[in-house]
């Protein structure tokens, strides 16, 4: 459901998946694209930008666990700061690069 320009989908939309992932935001030329909110049938959610399909920009990512990044992404992974809150609810400010923790940055988390 959405827009659709030369028989592609353009603009604000929603498709699902039939094994029940679910995108709803922004697409160019058929692939998600701006800001839009992707979930997973396991419960995983990510809210933030795309571009060409891929998490690209900030954005938030979230288990079903309580487990959640939040920060910059690149080609469809973790890269630059960000933070993660793991299971105890504790957040900690590091490094990603290419989806892997690079080192954690101790200082003061942001707000």
């Amino acid at each position: 459901m959405g827009d659709f320009f030369e028989n592609n989908i353009e603009g604000k939309g929603k498709y699902q998946w039939d094994d029940g992932r679910k995108f709803v935001g922004h697409w160019k030329n058929n692939k998600m694209h701006g800001l839009g909110e992707f979930t997973w049938s396991d419960g995983r959610i990510y809210k933030g930008e795309y571009i060409n399909d891929l998490k690209h920009g900030k954005g938030d990512f979230s288990w079903p666990d309580g487990r959640k990044y939040t920060g910059l992404w690149k080609n469809g992974k973790q890269d630059g700061i960000g933070v993660y809150t793991g299971q105890t609810g504790i957040p900690q400010k590091g490094l990603w690069e290419n989806g892997r923790r690079i080192k954690w940055i101790k200082d003061e988390i942001p707000s």
